[in-house]
């Protein structure tokens, strides 16, 4: 009990702290932009079809844009400081991937999007791609991760894709699969068929709404239910628990008013 109160706290704290860092850093990084005419905010003087609407207009558009895009590092960020109390936390698989592996993945990608004849995602077709017999030539290659963690209790591997909001079109959703894939072919290769690997396609919440189906198709054409973590299962996977989605989201709201400080110094120095 005393260690599940201990993570949690060291949760909250990770959260407090990277909401103020992220807060302070946004905010200072546009303020200090306001009389640079190539500054994330002032570009947008360049599109006349955004201008010709106003200038109050012409600073959200910008700013928004700006800010998911940050938002969304962030909690990136945070959610592998967070994983890293509960897994062996690595931002990269390096290893030899085949040409024979790449090629299969290439075949399985083009079968599910085939509209005449789709294949069925199916989480057994990792399996597909780590039974090929391996040649002696091989390429190294190095692959950035969005999250690769070592469970060391249950001495599991697990990959993760995330994408903050999830809405991709269908070459977005393509291109998150073969990551997955040759990040899964690379480990299979310096781990052995033996080695327990799994992958997921994450969201950090649920753009229908929590608790509500996830219908996003584009994903799910690349995607089987097995693989994904929409939201709450993705945050609870992190942080090793079924309450670290409401902690998260609980510490998260007490300090959003620090986000909304540096919002509003950000306004008033541009309206």
């Amino acid at each position: 009990m005393s260690k599940h109160i201990d993570i949690e706290k060291a949760i909250r704290e990770l959260v407090k702290s990277n909401v103020k860092t992220f807060a302070q850093t946004f905010s200072q990084r546009h303020i200090s932009e306001v009389d640079n005419p190539n500054g994330t905010i002032n570009m947008k003087i360049h599109n006349v079809f955004i201008a010709a609407l106003g200038e109050e207009l012409q600073y959200y558009t910008s700013l928004v844009r700006s800010f998911d895009s940050s938002l969304g590092n962030m909690l990136e960020n945070l959610a592998n400081s967070i994983a890293s109390f509960s897994y062996k936390v690595t931002d990269e698989v390096t290893g030899p991937l085949y040409p024979e592996q790449t090629s299969k993945i290439a075949e399985l990608l083009e079968a599910y999007k085939n509209k005449a004849n789709p294949k069925k995602v199916s989480i057994n077709d990792y399996k597909l791609i780590r039974d090929i017999e391996i040649p002696v030539i091989n390429t190294e290659k190095v692959h950035v991760s969005d999250f690769y963690l070592f469970d060391e209790e249950k001495n599991e591997y697990f990959l993760i894709e995330l994408k903050i909001g999830g809405d991709l079109d269908n070459k977005k959703a393509r291109s998150e699969k073969e990551s997955l894939f040759e990040q899964y072919a690379i480990l299979s290769n310096n781990l052995g068929k033996d080695a327990v690997i799994k992958c997921f396609f994450a969201t950090a919440y649920n753009r229908f709404g929590e608790g509500k189906p996830w219908k996003q198709g584009r994903v799910r054409q690349f995607f089987s239910e097995e693989e994904l973590l929409i939201g709450k299962d993705f945050w609870d996977f992190i942080c090793k628990s079924e309450d670290g989605y409401n902690i998260v989201i609980d510490e998260y709201k007490k300090n959003a008013y620090v986000i909304k400080n540096a919002l509003e110094a950000i306004k008033n120095e541009y309206l």
